[in-house]
């Protein structure tokens, strides 16, 4: 009864509904006076034929007249009444067979199937909202970014001006609110003036009038929009945006992180202030056939082994782990802990490290900028001319082998995919498997859900425009608690639960537990950086762990942070 007032109350709301209820009162008044003037008529020519009736039966008549009933116990003797009686017939027809149904549906039903729809998809959030996220788009971006504000249980609300796409999101799952990007009254109901963050993920220039939107709205609230060009940066931040992610360089840059030119040297991904994440790969080094046990790299040089990547795979690993020489190790430390490591296990390289990036757009030239600062030798295959004449580019079709062997594939230590067609980008990646085998293969994925179909390809690391761009904004949310190491792999800061302050690291079972690995503990005044299993975890104090999505996940789940 409450959905169903709340849909009346919907319908008769706004201006178009109550024009309509209208128009239908007139219609069903108008039809109303006809039959009261035939049963009139009805009586006056049965009296002159010599017939007499009660004004119930002169209703009757009119109303199984109108509706073609038919004739049979109540008939007019008389030409005048016959003829009064097609007249009936006829007006009835048009009026409660034609009319009457087109104006109901027209007037009351369809509008009452859409003030239905509409209370599906809310126009207003609740005036206690507090800490929300505001999303003006459903791309892959957003739908990411969904996923990390769930696995936060942060509230989200994604704006969309249709209300058919509203109502497809909203059959999907997601929260969404009807209104007009370009309104300052949609974000007021938004409760902008509450919201923890207003993510703007569509083109430059909708980026920029929704940030000034928002700020007539809200002068306060903060804003991150994903920018497709540097010039389009400082515009938006003009506009009011606090940030401005480039998400293409974003993703370039993480990509050439993860070249090595078979050195078996640490290759620095990441940090956490003094807390270094490396990553190494084991091919020609003394860890291959041996197992982590049997290596002691935390007791010899005080490193930690975070996980083992295996041709994509990621495990924590183990003392019973056996190294291979596909595996690459993922290595926490500080700076002088990893130049031990790179000391005692880095080889000469076999060749110059030579980079192949197949695909010469956004992305494609972040890498190139990234590779350049350091140092690194590469080549562009472009499948058109728009990069000009350049000797580190060469034009042609990547799926073409005169074209990739003229780009120097035979000496290439490593393969960077970067088109934005997934499709294609599996192609091209199971194609340079096949021809090179040993070579390092980075793939870049569009959506998410194609990271595993790359990584069967051939791909040894997979990155994806979409979680680069949702943990570059959920980063601006979080003071940077999160960072992205890998696809679907992040080291993540949280305070120290309740259940676990006081125990040792050995006693909290976290590894086992959850399937998360504790790399330090932040402390007020210091950072213990690979702490030993007898470390006590004080309150207070926040812990640096890392973990798949899913040991994630559960890690929040057991101890609710």
């Amino acid at each position: 009864m409450k959905y169903l007032s709340a849909q009346l109350n919907a319908l008769i709301s706004t201006g178009n509904a109550r024009t309509n209820l209208r128009i239908l009162r007139r219609f069903v008044l108008l039809l109303l006076v006809l039959v009261v003037v035939y049963s009139i008529a009805f009586h006056l020519l049965m009296a002159a034929e010599g017939q007499s009736y009660s004004w119930v039966t002169g209703l009757y008549w009119t109303l199984t007249v109108m509706s073609t009933l038919g004739f049979g116990d109540i008939t007019f003797q008389s030409d005048v009444g016959r003829m009064f009686s097609v007249l009936v017939v006829i007006s009835g027809t048009v009026f409660l067979l034609i009319l009457l149904p087109f104006t109901f549906i027209q007037f009351f039903y369809a509008p009452w199937l859409e003030a239905r729809d509409a209370a599906r998809a809310p126009r207003e959030l609740p005036d206690d909202l507090r800490d929300h996220v505001l999303l003006t788009a459903a791309g892959p971006i957003d739908l990411a970014l969904i996923g990390r504000l769930n696995q936060f249980r942060t509230p989200y609300a994604v704006i969309v001006p249709d209300l058919t796409e509203a109502l497809r999101l909203h059959d999907l799952g997601l929260h969404v609110l009807l209104g007009d990007l370009d309104d300052p009254a949609t974000y007021r109901r938004a409760r902008v003036g509450q919201a923890m963050l207003v993510a703007a993920t569509q083109s430059d220039p909708v980026n920029t009038n929704i940030a000034v939107t928002v700020r007539e709205a809200s002068p306060e609230v903060p804003i991150v929009a994903t920018a497709s060009s540097p010039e389009s940066v400082d515009i938006l931040q003009l506009a009011g945006c606090q940030e401005a992610l480039e998400v293409g360089d974003l993703l370039g840059r993480f990509m050439a992180r993860r070249i090595f030119a078979g050195d078996g040297r640490s290759h620095v991904v990441g940090h956490v202030d003094a807390l270094l994440i490396a990553e190494a790969w084991a091919a020609r080094t003394a860890l291959v056939g041996k197992t982590l046990r049997e290596l002691h790299l935390r007791d010899q040089l005080g490193i930690t082994v975070g996980g083992v990547w295996q041709r994509g795979k990621f495990s924590l690993g183990g003392p019973g782990t056996t190294i291979t020489p596909e595996s690459v190790l993922l290595l926490a430390g500080t700076r002088e802990q990893l130049d031990n490591y790179d000391r005692h296990f880095g080889v000469p390289a076999e060749l110059p490290a030579f980079v192949l990036i197949i695909g010469g757009g956004r992305v494609g030239l972040a890498a190139s900028r990234a590779l350049d600062e350091q140092h690194v030798d590469y080549r562009i295959v472009e499948k058109t001319g728009r990069l000009g004449a350049h000797p580190r580019v060469v034009v042609g079709d990547a799926a073409d082998l005169e074209v990739l062997k003229s780009a120097g594939l035979a000496r290439a230590s490593c393969a960077i995919v970067t088109t934005h067609d997934d499709d294609i980008n599996v192609y091209l990646t199971l194609y340079c498997r096949r021809l090179r085998p040993d070579i390092l293969l980075v793939s870049r994925a569009t959506l998410e859900r194609n990271t595993m179909t790359l990584h069967r390809a051939g791909a040894d690391f997979v990155l994806s425009y979409a979680s680069i761009g949702a943990n570059a904004i959920f980063n601006t949310m979080r003071d940077r608690r999160v960072l992205l190491v890998a696809e679907g792999l992040d080291v993540f800061t949280v305070p120290v639960p309740p259940a676990l302050a006081g125990r040792t690291i050995a006693e909290s079972g976290v590894r086992e537990s959850t399937g998360c690995n504790l790399l330090a503990i932040r402390m007020q005044t210091r950072m213990i950086i690979n702490p030993p299993a007898t470390q006590p975890m004080p309150a207070g104090a926040q812990l640096i762990l890392i973990g798949d999505r899913e040991a994630e996940g559960r890690f929040f789940a057991r101890y609710r942070a």
